[in-house]
């Protein structure tokens, strides 16, 4: 094959794996909530407490009398969930 030909075979070869790739790997967001039934959502207002630099914030909110708190550091991909069942702030 000549130089230009493979050339745009290959340029041909990575626009449609970049393409499959942005496909695939975007289909999540076209159909969210869509791997398990869901019920009710709670689009109720988080106190959010923040921390110094460095420190992972927190936000806390009552859901049917439980009240919930996540913890996160800015847009990591980690965090983690308390409750308090029952709590009487949460009446």
């Amino acid at each position: 094959m000549h130089k230009p030909v493979m050339r745009r075979a290959a340029i041909a070869a990575v626009v449609a794996a970049t393409s499959l790739a942005l496909l695939t790997g975007c289909a999540k967001f076209t159909e969210p909530f869509k791997d398990a039934p869901r019920g009710t959502t709670n689009n109720e207002p988080a106190d959010i407490v923040t921390m110094p630099d460095g420190f992972s914030n927190v936000s806390t909110k009552c859901d049917h009398g439980n009240r919930v708190y996540t913890l996160y550091h800015g847009d990591n991909k980690y965090g983690s969930i308390a409750v308090v069942p029952q709590d009487p702030s949460c009446r």
